[in-house]
């Protein structure tokens, strides 16, 4: 792609890896209108991309966005409609934290003209790239594994009570998967050390919800991952330590190795 802040890396696996809320980089024309850089970072699935480093190895084709979450959520519904209704959650545009501090200056909020710049300027791109990537990969296989990766805060009580499990596996329900992915991923991690949970508080974002096909061949996987099972803390901006973050790196190279399994079968 020609955008400097978009990344695709073309595998010839069936499987596709989308980073969707890894990036740090504010483009200037949105810079001042933010409380702080800082604050407009604070919510990146920090290190993600790190983590899931090794995908390319297994031939899985990879879209990241540098930009922050805070300029546009490309993991949102573009229409501005609630993942969640009635749950606290943060916008296509948010106008806050998880935690609810504000990020943008007082009057700098942006309306619904700077939104739609938004969406058209990154929002689409990224979703063009990983429509196009989906598209290849289903003229080469009869079968496309969409995994979606993402990290949180151990603990965010404005968004669930007590301590989010390390694992958190989003299939839109079941519906943007077969039950075989679905129960092959769940029991992959409920047989680790960690604890793991399948469409608890996070059932899959709008990549998750609007790509997962299973009739048409397209299969989609959310892993949202509580920072406790990578990280050494979770102090933003928390540091990464490959050593730390090893024995949780081999269970997820099971994970998309059992997608893998699943698509060339």
């Amino acid at each position: 792609m020609t955008e400097p802040w978009l990344t695709t890396h073309r595998g010839t696996a069936p499987l596709l890896v989308s980073f969707p809320h890894t990036g740090l980089d504010i483009p200037d024309d949105c810079k001042d209108r933010f409380v702080s850089l800082e604050l407009a970072r604070h919510d990146a699935d920090w290190h993600i991309d790190k983590l899931y480093a090794f995908a390319r190895k297994l031939g899985a084709t990879t879209v990241h966005t540098a930009l922050s979450r805070s300029v546009i959520d490309v993991n949102r519904d573009p229409s501005g409609v609630s993942l969640y209704p009635g749950q606290v959650t943060t916008g296509l545009v948010p106008t806050e934290t998880f935690d609810g501090r504000p990020l943008y200056r007082d009057g700098q909020a942006p309306d619904q003209a700077e939104i739609e710049r938004r969406k058209s300027r990154y929002f689409t791109p990224y979703h063009a790239a990983l429509a196009a990537e989906l598209t290849r990969l289903r003229e080469r296989h009869a079968c496309v594994v969409l995994y979606d990766c993402h990290s949180i805060m151990s603990v965010l009580p404005r968004l669930f009570p007590g301590e989010l499990p390390v694992f958190n596996i989003g299939t839109n329900s079941g519906r943007s998967c077969d039950p075989a992915i679905e129960q092959e991923v769940a029991r992959l991690c409920a047989a680790s050390k960690w604890s793991s949970v399948v469409n608890g508080r996070f059932t899959g974002g709008w990549i998750t919800r609007n790509y997962g096909r299973p009739a048409d061949g397209i299969h989609a996987v959310q892993m949202e991952l509580a920072y406790r099972g990578y990280l050494p803390d979770e102090t933003a901006p928390p540091r990464w330590d490959p050593a730390f973050a090893q024995p949780i790196q081999d269970l997820l190279r099971r994970v998309l190795d059992a997608c893998l399994t699943f698509a060339k079968s």
